[in-house]
């Protein structure tokens, strides 16, 4: 399994779509996601102070984008999703709370 981090804004603005595209993925091109090793990393980097995000688990077994592995920060591997996430490979959309 792999994670995303998301709003729950533009997660629930999306939630009649078959797949689902983070505001980002227009300037950048492809979806972040992260290992479970990752996310709290991520959460600490990126979030510090927010309340209002979702934790999504995907199988990505059941991604049809093409899904790369490329380093990122400290040079280390971060899967990154070169089109739409599929909502049939969303498994689970849990509450993260805020982040401290």
């Amino acid at each position: 399994m792999i994670y995303h981090i998301a709003t729950q804004e533009v997660w629930n603005s999306q939630l009649q779509l078959a797949s689902y595209f983070p505001t980002e993925f227009e300037k950048e091109g492809f979806i972040h996601l992260s290992t479970e090793a990752q996310v709290a990393v991520v959460l600490q980097r990126y979030y510090k102070g927010r309340e209002d995000l979702l934790l999504l688990t995907v199988d990505e077994t059941k991604l049809t984008a093409q899904l790369k592995y490329e380093p990122s920060t400290g040079n280390e591997l971060y899967p990154h999703l070169f089109g739409g996430l599929d909502k049939s490979a969303v498994v689970k959309v849990e509450s993260i709370p805020k982040v401290e």
